[in-house]
């Protein structure tokens, strides 16, 4: 790991906390974008001729590397987009249940298409508050993050695979964009129906590229019947027509997918489970940390199990004090936020705390 920050110039005089934010460029996948466009450079549009054998290659590294060998994988500009067009795709009679004060992306987008709603409140008995929503309001969809943007709650993934186990009828889907890149996961078992994800925070594939995995049949089944007969009826190349171009119309950009697959990849060489051992090991020393300076609100303190997503109580004047100092974080809802990847260590642990030490 200690060879791997080598990789990420900017940790060499910043203590990056801030991959919730935006994950890191590194100087190989600098390297390998500047090659990209070079040949780019050099064949016009003869570049492209093997476009699509490439991005199947995506798709399949994609697929392989979150464990949906059973499903469809489409590939979407970021996740707000995916799930926008999902949605485009269901009757307004549907009643949809929401987390709130979830993902913007995620709650506006529903709101403003005009479906019924109902909610489940974010706290340290989260799941218990989903189970009740879900038998008091019997909700045709669930649409949340599985780790909350603002403070770092993660919802259980044992229990998302047992409410679907309850409740086979009720639509899953999941934002990971705060989740995928930091532990190890099985989409194909997940009781999740739908997962999007976009590749700029923690699976550092830069901004532009994102994917949507769909469980098996779920994208027939979440097709408008209109598009079906207008898909069968055409004499369009099926690239054009098929139940994933729906996802993927227009061109997709081979710079951004093949950034994503190149730091797949990586991640891949480096291991899932590698990953997710340091991100716990530095998470709890955060959260020790945190804790003993009564920093961390109690629904965060009252959970079994948190994500590397910190929100300290804190004014905009210490967010500051922390920019001066060279201590990246964000400022979101009524605190800061901190986030912890696997390239974080103990000593930006520390050095976070003697500066909040220092401010007090």
């Amino acid at each position: 790991m200690k060879n791997l920050r080598k990789e990420l110039p900017l940790l060499s005089t910043t203590t990056y906390l801030n991959t919730a934010s935006s994950g890191l460029l590194s100087h190989s996948m600098l390297e390998y974008r500047q090659l990209h466009d070079q040949m780019f450079l050099n064949k016009g549009s003869t570049f492209r001729d093997q476009q699509q054998s490439f991005l199947n290659n995506v798709r399949e590294t994609i697929a392989n590397f979150f464990g949906n060998t059973n499903g469809e994988t489409a590939l979407v500009p970021n996740f707000s987009l995916g799930l926008n067009t999902v949605l485009h795709g269901f009757q307004k009679d549907n009643k949809v249940l929401l987390l709130d004060d979830d993902y913007p992306s995620i709650n506006f987008a529903v709101a403003a298409k005009g479906f019924e709603i109902c909610y489940a409140k974010i706290d340290a008995e989260v799941e218990r508050t989903i189970e009740n929503a879900i038998k008091t309001h019997k909700p045709d969809i669930f649409i949340f993050s599985l780790v909350q943007y603002i403070n770092g709650i993660a919802i259980d993934l044992d229990f998302i695979k047992n409410l679907k186990l309850k409740h086979p009828n009720l639509l899953i889907i999941a934002d990971a964009t705060q989740f995928c890149g930091t532990r190890t996961f099985t989409f194909n078992s997940s009781g999740i129906d739908i997962l999007g994800c976009s590749g700029y925070k923690w699976l550092l594939g830069g901004y532009g590229n994102g994917f949507i995995l769909f469980n098996k049949g779920i994208l027939e089944k979440i097709t408008p019947k209109e598009y079906k007969i207008a898909s069968d009826t055409s004499n369009f190349d099926s690239s054009y027509t098929n139940l994933t171009a729906r996802f993927e119309c227009g061109h997709l950009d081979t710079f951004n997918f093949g950034s994503l697959k190149y730091s797949l990849d990586l991640l891949s060489d480096i291991g899932l489970s590698n990953i997710e051992k340091k991100i716990n090991e530095v998470s709890a020393f955060a959260k020790e940390k945190l804790e003993a300076l009564q920093l961390l609100e109690e629904s965060v303190l009252r959970r079994k199990q948190h994500s590397s997503i910190f929100n300290i109580k804190a004014d905009y004047s210490l967010f500051e004090k922390l920019n001066q100092d060279h201590i990246i974080t964000s400022m979101r809802g009524s605190g800061i936020r901190i986030s912890i990847h696997f390239y974080n260590t103990l000593e930006d642990i520390e050095k976070l705390i003697n500066a909040l030490h220092q401010y007090r």
